[in-house]
């Protein structure tokens, strides 16, 4: 038993212990009858049925009280209907993966169209969470604020208190009962070896991997009342408390998981039917023990009778070799340690009985504490898959956050999250988000003053006509202006033959290639000149350096939250860790199951011994009584004992030994199992199995935090998160 304490926090004995108990008569909390027609117990109407699993966010400071609750819905539509009737009492509810629509009643009935699809959406409430979670902090025995104890040293104490709300007022044989729902609070932190050192937890695991302390523990508050079980060896905590040597104390956040689910999948549907039974087996099992602890000192005494008489029967030997003169008195003496061994041989052919007995009784305690932590690693799965389930939440949230923000990346993975975010936060650094804004800028600048080419082109051909023009009248001898030029040509001045000479060779000019390549030149020239001009104002300016103000914000907000979410990574690895070591637990007692099996044939093989010896002692006696009808018959008879005397002390000296340590073995373990079953139990296992019926049924009816819609099945977990602690 301290083996298993060693292995598994304590506060799930009392569940361990039922199971095993529960074992010894054939109720199974995954019965195999449900399977027996190969394959889920769960009908295909069930498979069907709209369901709706709830992670209900507890966002609280760093002393447990609450801030802002989130909730996240996942409404399963395995039978692809169009319309689904959910209830719910959400506020600001958000459809996180798809664009379906919703109506809400005065009712809090909200009717989803479907589409044939699963339904994710979210929303915020103010109610009162079931389970309130409650962080104190002691500093060398004093108690201390979060504020008062950031970046302080000596020996810390965090205690998480927590007080189950949620109950209903159940009959339980006959009596109204309240009935708390059994929450499993696991509470879990990753602290720093370089501030933290000699952590330990009062019921919990702790696990080092040189650099970090990975810290889990749990409680489960109420299931004392519910159980009502009068044993002080059977401990049910409501918290959870730490305790470290800390040097300039930080702690980044604590992250606390509650869940029903435990108690919620067990079946009792068959325990009524096998009540009976199981108190007669823990009686029988409690009588058997005794029993066995009786036979065993039995077959002590007798060994040790037997080792001492087996001194007078080697003295008898001797004699009779040494002298005739002594033959009848030796006779005599041979005889009568012949008599005592063979009662000697008796009681432990009946020890040998009691043993192999009490063997088996062990070996089936082993068989049935093996299957026991069986079913405790298939949890394991749940365990992880809960953790993962929270992990990929973050990870969803994360992305919402990120899309919101207008920022492009992959999906966030539990593989590929810290990648993805260091691209980002990369990409948002403040060089390659300038240039970024920079070439983003000249891009729209330069679309603008592009669009406005042909007028500029019309503009830079008149100024190349107006030079051209210029050119033609000092060819032709004409000592004027353009200007001037075009002032005679309007006021009729200049003869119309000149005119037409002079338009035909500026026209002429205008078309060559020449030309055209300055036009082009200079049109490029002044688009650029423009462009250059823009870049350069003060509105182009501001917006450029807002971009670069904007990712600079969003580079920290990237870089938190993946510091938070490497946290919450460390944790989810330490929980894979926890779980483990459990099944490691479960490899290690199947090997101890099998030793046991050794160990009762060994048994077998003893008793089969002491049987054959005990029919040889009966001849050793009958021998004896004829030892004075023949001298030759005795010399010879002497010999061959006087041979086998050393051996025979030798293998009574050692069962002797041995049977002390049964003895010894055996009284622990009615002391530290039996008696505390029976204890737990006090008698009244009728009692016990109705408040755990109740239990499970008290548990299962709880499916939702927020409302759940008419026939539909539920389950909801709660995550509590409190804020970081660190010297401002």
């Amino acid at each position: 038993m301290s083996k298993v304490k060693r292995l598994m926090p304590k506060v799930l004995s009392l569940c361990l212990s039922f199971i095993i108990i529960c074992s010894l008569i054939g109720i199974n909390a995954y019965s195999a009858g449900a399977e027996s027609a190969g394959g889920s117990s769960t009908s295909a109407s069930d498979n069907k049925k709209v369901s709706k699993e709830e992670t209900v966010y507890v966002i609280a400071d760093a002393e447990g009280n609450p801030s802002k609750v989130i909730v996240s819905d996942w409404v399963k539509n395995p039978a692809k209907l169009d319309t689904i009737n959910d209830k719910t009492d959400l506020e600001d509810i958000k459809n996180l993966k798809g664009d379906e629509k919703y109506t809400l009643n005065g009712d809090n009935l909200c009717i989803w169209d479907a589409d044939g699809n699963d339904i994710y959406y979210q929303g915020t409430s103010k109610k009162d969470i079931p389970v309130d979670m409650s962080v104190s902090y002691l500093l060398d025995g004093k108690s201390v604020s979060p504020e008062e104890l950031a970046g302080k040293s000596g020996r810390v104490t965090m205690r998480f208190d927590y007080n189950n709300k949620q109950y209903e007022t159940v009959t339980v044989n006959g009596k109204k009962t309240k009935i708390y729902v059994p929450f499993v609070m696991l509470t879990g932190m990753i602290l720093d070896n370089d501030k933290f050192s000699n952590v330990t937890v009062n019921n919990g695991k702790i696990i080092n991997d040189g650099s970090h302390t990975i810290v889990a523990g749990f409680a489960t508050p109420g299931l004392e009342e519910d159980l009502a079980l009068e044993s002080d060896d059977i401990e049910f905590p409501n918290y959870v408390e730490i305790k470290a040597d800390v040097k300039d104390f930080k702690l980044t956040t604590t992250m606390t998981v509650a869940t029903n689910d435990v108690f919620s999948d067990i079946d009792f549907s068959k325990a009524d039917t096998e009540i009976d039974k199981l108190d007669k087996k823990l009686k029988k099992l409690s009588e058997a023990t005794d029993k066995l602890i009786d036979g065993s000192s039995k077959l002590y005494n007798g060994l040790s009778t037997l080792l001492d008489k087996s001194g007078d029967l080697i003295s008898g030997v001797k004699s009779l070799v040494n002298g005739a003169k002594k033959l009848s008195s030796g006779a005599t003496k041979l005889d009568k340690g012949a008599g005592t061994l063979n009662k000697g041989v008796k009681k432990l052919d009946k020890g040998a009985g009691s043993l192999k007995m009490g063997v088996n009784s062990l070996k089936t305690g082993v068989a049935k504490l093996a299957s026991g932590l069986g079913q405790l690693s298939s949890n394991s799965y749940t365990l992880n898959s809960g953790a993962k389930q929270v992990f990929e939440s973050l990870l969803s949230t994360a992305d919402t956050q990120i899309a919101a923000a207008g920022i492009k990346a992959d999906k966030l993975t539990i593989d590929n999250y810290a990648k993805v975010l260091s691209g980002i936060t990369d990409s948002l650094s403040k060089d390659e988000v300038y240039k970024l804004a920079y070439n983003t800028a000249l891009q729209t600048v330069t679309s603008t003053v592009k669009a406005q080419e042909s007028i500029i082109k019309t503009q830079v051909e008149a100024a190349v006509k107006e030079s051209v023009i210029a050119g033609v009248l000092k060819q032709a001898g004409l000592d004027m202006t353009v200007e001037q030029y075009n002032g005679a040509v309007a006021a009729g001045k200049i003869d119309e033959t000149v005119k037409a000479q002079i338009d035909g060779v500026v026209a002429q000019q205008m078309s060559s290639d020449a030309i055209k390549t300055t036009i082009k030149a200079k049109t490029d020239e002044k688009i650029q000149e423009l462009i250059d001009e823009n870049m350069k104002s003060d509105a182009v300016k501001a917006q450029i350096e807002e971009a670069v103000k904007k990712a600079e914000s969003g580079a920290g907000a990237i870089s938190q939250l993946k510091e938070q979410l490497d946290s919450y990574n460390k944790f989810y690895r330490g929980v894979l860790s926890y779980t483990y070591g459990v099944d490691s637990a479960k490899s290690g007692v199947d090997q101890l199951n099998t030793g046991s099996q050794q160990l009762s044939k060994g048994a077998g093989d003893l008793k089969t011994g002491t049987k054959t010896l005990k029919k040889g002692t009966n001849d050793l006696k009958k021998g004896t009584s004829k030892l004075a009808k023949g001298t030759i018959t005795l010399a010879d008879g002497v010999k061959k004992l006087a041979n086998g005397s050393d051996a025979l002390v030798g293998g009574v000296k050692q069962l002797k030994d041995g049977s002390l340590t049964l003895t010894t073995g055996l009284k622990t373990y009615k002391k530290q199992g039996v008696d505390v079953l029976v204890k737990a139990v006090n008698g009244d296992v009728k009692g016990l199995v109705c408040r755990l019926k109740a239990i499970s049924k008290v548990s299962s009816n709880y499916k939702s935090f927020s409302g759940i819609g008419s026939g539909m099945d539920g389950k909801v977990d709660f995550i509590y998160k409190t804020d970081s602690i660190e010297k401002k």
